[in-house]
């Protein structure tokens, strides 16, 4: 009895705590239910792109883009104070050539990955290892099919730079990863991370969706009940 209005009142606060969220998480509810509907390829127009051959790069006078040389991209990047060319070829493999020289420049080694980083991010000096990863072996917060090194920094922040491009690829700290857990739960997706558009979160959406709006319905109702009694 001497709990009584104490949940009388925490009664009270739940139904005007009802009125002030309701119509927000309906709204979330029904914008993510629509973003579930279709494929996000399909939402930015993927499928509307028609397959054609793939061509090489070539440009006039240039010894870099010959047709020879098969090239699907080239890139002009500057890297150590000299201008380096990343290019591309159609197979995907990539190399870096000094622009002024032509020259091949190596792939990057461990002890240029720990400089690149202890060069370009906060903190980076603070290396506990670094690990090489091929392509298809990549790391799950990586996940991309390119050949990198992992610079592990002691504040469990993961540094990826790639072996070919001599560039960062990515960084991903403990927040990251923690919060790409979170996602995964979130859109109901724990292998890739990335499937918005399957049946389970559709149909979960849907029933949240409908239970919020009968929730927002009954708050109707239940004033009306206490205002005529």
């Amino acid at each position: 009895m001497a709990n009584t209005p104490i949940m009388r009142r925490l009664a009270k606060w739940h139904v005007w705590l009802g009125w002030l969220v309701g119509v927000p998480i309906v709204l979330w509810l029904a914008s993510g239910l629509f973003m579930t509907l279709k494929p996000i390829e399909e939402v930015r127009g993927e499928h509307l792109r028609m397959t054609a051959e793939p061509a090489p790069l070539i440009i006039e006078g240039s010894t870099l883009a010959t047709p020879d040389a098969q090239l699907q991209e080239m890139r002009m990047v500057m890297q150590d104070g000299r201008a380096v060319a990343i290019l591309t070829t159609l197979d995907g493999a990539t190399t870096r050539v000094d622009v002024a020289s032509g020259d091949a420049i190596p792939t990057l080694d461990a002890a240029g990955a720990r400089a690149l980083v202890g060069q370009q991010i906060a903190g980076g000096q603070a290396v506990r290892a670094v690990t090489f990863f091929d392509a298809e072996d990549v790391p799950f917060d990586f996940r991309r099919p390119v050949p990198v090194w992992q610079v592990a920094l002691e504040d469990g922040t993961h540094v990826y730079v790639g072996r070919d491009t001599g560039e960062i690829e990515a960084v991903r700290t403990r927040w990251w990863r923690s919060f790409d857990f979170m996602w995964g739960i979130h859109i109901m997706d724990l292998s890739e991370r990335e499937d918005i558009n399957h049946p389970i979160l559709i149909l979960f959406a849907a029933l949240s969706l409908t239970g919020a709006i009968i929730g927002c319905v009954l708050m109707f109702r239940r004033r009306k009940t206490k205002v005529h009694a």
